[in-house]
């Protein structure tokens, strides 16, 4: 420390004086119906002020003369939206086996920057991806956080794995969560049963003990972690549950004693239940082998009827869709899927703003349009307490206080 000091003490005064850094812009948002995501209700005519990358107040602000303005006065506007299960590094055109040999770890990156910035364009202004390749989600998050990107990649990524490993024994699990903490990931996943495009297994069958969860989820926390579960089949769902497990992904088989043990707990379900409709439709197209339609087939409907179940039975949801299963940037036509299968409009909503922000931690910074929080902002022409798919044509985007998407207010969009 002293070496220090004297070495500064050798400069100038003005090598000693940093420059001066310019004052954060101030952008007045006047906004004609917000949803703020803390009520079920709108905010009239509302000016929102964003100060740099965050919002200083919320209100019947005076705009003063010679102000940034950025007229939203007949749109809607929302807190940006979150997507808790994503797979960027994952093509929805690109089922057949083959492509596991043909593709490396650098066209899986090339693909995760480009599904990044068509995720963000869409809405969706922070995501947590749960499975890309090798390496991929942790270096991007890496090379997003270090402003190494096109400004349209600038979504928030909240990487799982790092590259996934099988684990035997409660001693292997706490080596590999171990490790994966090591090498930076934000969250752990762990797959308590089979899966539906998973070869060889069955979706309701369990993986894992409960004493191998047990372990996962108390090595996650103890290392401020968050730890999330695929677990379609009911015991799975149960013993993650009961082992501490935070999210609960899929969740297609859970039976009435999931259900209740999940409110008992806390537990949130991250219930993918829009992409049965890809699945079933345009996948086969793009070479989904047989058995992975079986089993869609036979897990998807039941899917949607739990989901109406846990809706009703006051269940905490997030929300989380799989993306890559189906194309990125389609995210919000999961909406409209909720709202079918038993939730308002806000609450389907709330599920993929201030739930979501929850869930993953990150409920002091995002999540709602409160004053302090980033400006993760976008807006749309419509009514979405009213009609949901108008989400799935976002005309405005901003994120920590920059646009990146303007199609209402014809505001300079960051290059």
């Amino acid at each position: 420390m002293a070496a220090v000091v004297a070495c500064v003490a050798q400069q100038s005064p003005e090598a000693k004086s940093p420059a001066a850094k310019p004052a954060p812009v101030v952008t007045y948002i006047k906004a004609g119906k917000l949803f703020d995501s803390t009520s079920d209700n709108y905010r009239e005519n509302v000016v929102i002020v964003v100060e740099g990358e965050r919002i200083k107040s919320i209100g019947q602000t005076q705009i003063p003369a010679g102000a940034k303005i950025i007229d939203l006065s007949k749109a809607a506007v929302l807190p940006g939206l979150i997507d808790c299960h994503t797979h960027l590094g994952a093509r929805a055109d690109r089922y057949d086996p083959i492509n596991g040999f043909k593709e490396t770890p650098y066209t899986h990156a090339f693909t995760a920057e480009k599904n990044a910035r068509t995720t963000l364009l869409a809405g969706f202004t922070t995501v947590r991806d749960v499975g890309s390749g090798p390496f991929m989600a942790v270096d991007l998050r890496r090379y997003i956080d270090e402003n190494n990107y096109s400004p349209e990649t600038s979504v928030t990524l909240f990487p799982a794995e790092r590259n996934y490993q099988i684990a035997d024994g409660p001693d292997q699990v706490r080596h590999v969560v171990r490790a994966q903490v090591k090498y930076g990931v934000d969250v752990i996943k762990i797959l308590a049963t089979g899966g539906v495009l998973s070869k060889g297994d069955s979706p309701g069958a369990p993986q894992f003990t409960y004493e191998e969860l047990k372990v996962a989820a108390d090595e996650a926390h103890m290392a401020g972690r968050k730890i999330a579960a695929h677990a379609h089949g009911a015991e799975g769902i149960k013993n993650a549950i009961l082992a501490g497990i935070d999210s609960i992904e899929h969740a297609s088989l859970a039976s009435d004693e999931d259900i209740q043990l999940a409110k008992q707990h806390g537990t949130y379900f991250d219930m993918d239940i829009y992409n049965d409709d890809y699945l079933l439709g345009k996948a086969a197209e793009f070479g989904l082998p047989q058995e992975n339609i079986d089993k869609e087939k036979m897990v998807g409907q039941t899917q949607r009827e739990t989901f109406r179940k846990a809706t009703q039975a006051g269940v905490k949801m997030a929300f989380g869709t799989d993306a890559g299963v189906y194309p990125h940037g389609d995210n919000a036509k999961q909406f409209a899927t909720m709202v079918k299968f038993g939730m308002t409009p806000p609450q389907a909503i709330r599920t993929a703003t201030q739930n979501s922000a929850d869930l993953i931690g990150r409920s002091k910074d995002v999540g709602t349009i409160e004053v302090g929080k980033y400006a993760d902002i976008i807006a749309v022409s419509g009514d979405p307490l009213q009609d949901v798919t108008v989400l799935q044509n976002v005309g405005f985007v901003m994120k920590g206080g920059v646009i990146y998407k303007d199609k209402i207010a014809n505001s300079p969009v960051a290059e």
